[in-house]
């Protein structure tokens, strides 16, 4: 059994998932698996100040993030239209994912759902092409996720 703080752990399958971007389009774990990695994550809120922090740092060093080996997945609890303004203001041009309805299942697939806040906490994850966790780490709602454990986990892989 997984803290629930800790989320799922490096080694186990990761939760498969469709959800729609913030243009409306679907976007499911399947569609990378075999062509290349997946960097998993989740958020709380779209527009607060963290999450912003977060997603600028992705967006701002994007080659550090995706490449022909890994692609970036964001989710949170937002409704899609909501997302597709936060992308708009933010230029974000990586996949923004709600999981909205039914609200949370995929932030609770992944053990990283707050049921008291009723968002996903901080949780990132490393999905190998296989569809295996490779590295994780999940921090509470209002602490900032430090990216460095992602990016030697890249370098190792």
């Amino acid at each position: 059994m997984t803290d629930a703080m800790s989320g799922l752990e490096v080694g186990q399958l990761a939760p498969h998932f469709t959800l729609r971007d913030q243009n409306g389009s679907d976007v499911s774990l399947a569609d990378h698996l075999g062509r290349r990695n997946v960097l998993l994550v989740f958020y709380p809120w779209a527009f607060s100040g963290i999450c912003t922090g977060e997603l600028t740092e992705i967006r701002d060093d994007l080659g550090r993030f995706v490449s022909e080996d890994v692609q970036v997945l964001t989710i949170s609890c937002d409704a899609m239209f909501s997302l597709r303004a936060y992308a708009d203001r933010d230029g974000y041009f990586f996949p923004l994912l709600s999981d909205v309805w039914p609200h949370g299942q995929v932030a609770k697939a992944y053990g990283v759902f707050d049921e008291k806040a009723g968002v996903a906490r901080r949780g990132t994850f490393l999905i190998d092409r296989e569809g295996v966790i490779r590295w994780s780490l999940v921090t509470g709602i209002g602490e900032r996720r430090d990216f460095s454990g992602y990016h030697t986990a890249m370098s190792h892989a």
